[in-house]
């Protein structure tokens, strides 16, 4: 009994040893420490056309509502305006509150072609000035749709993704608001963006996916902590085994 005694002594030792291994081991690992701060994720393009798309919406839209609030012809036109505007500061907040969490950096000032269009609206006044605000917010609302809809049915990432479902809710009523006045021309709408005949992805329809990769990417740390796991599961195992024996 002695010799088996010993020699369950010397893998019980082993097993703990194990155990102190599989321990500081996942210590080291990257990405393991439970305090390290979140260094952002990894965006793919799609992410961040809905990311930018959203940000640059605001930069442009809010003045173009501020404006609209101050020197449109009609009630609704002044009244959207407002509403607008600020609807779309609420939106803005809640698209750079995700870029924080995501580590992303958002564009800062309208493109060119948004600031034409502020442009062409300070210089209009009266039924012109309706006509072209309603005109060109009802446009790019359209344009924006399809992108919010493809990124929210393809985003591996949940903050994407309760974008994505935010800025349907706001994009959708803005349409509605600006389609009450009367003055949206619907066939001078540009027509939808469809995917290519070979293509049925929605992202293709959006063209927002462009240089994603493709496949899923096993960490590292994954792989060194289930074997590490594996190793103190077996070693525990043979020890109960021998312990029984």
């Amino acid at each position: 009994m002695a010799p088996l005694e010993s020699a369950r002594r010397r893998l019980a030792h082993r097993v703990i040893l194990l155990l102190v291994a599989l321990v500081a081991g996942i210590g080291v690992l990257p990405g393991a420490a439970m305090a390290a701060p979140n260094p952002g994720v990894q965006l793919n393009a799609a992410d961040m056309t809905l990311l930018n798309g959203v940000r640059l919406a605001g930069l442009w839209e809010m003045p173009a509502g501020q404006m609209a609030a101050e020197k449109g012809q009609s009630k609704r036109v002044r009244e959207i305006g407002a509403e607008i505007a600020r609807q779309h500061g609420v939106l803005d907040q809640l698209v750079v509150e995700a870029a924080n969490k995501l580590g992303a950096t958002l564009p800062t000032t309208p493109t060119t072609q948004q600031q034409g269009w502020l442009t062409e609206m300070q210089n209009a006044t009266g039924a012109q000035f309706d006509q072209i605000f309603v005109t060109r917010l009802r446009v790019a609302h359209g344009n924006i749709f399809p992108v919010i809809g493809a990124v929210r049915a393809s985003t591996r990432d949940p903050i994407v993704r309760k974008l994505a479902d935010q800025t349907n809710t706001f994009v959708t009523n803005h349409m509605l608001m600006l389609e009450s006045t009367g003055l949206v021309r619907w066939q001078q709408l540009p027509p939808p963006a469809m995917p290519p005949a070979q293509s049925d992805s929605l992202i293709a329809a959006a063209g927002a996916n462009v240089g994603s990769g493709g496949g899923v990417q096993v960490s590292t740390t994954v792989v060194w902590a289930v074997f590490l796991l594996a190793l103190a599961t077996g070693g525990y195992a043979t020890w109960r085994l021998l312990r029984r024996s």
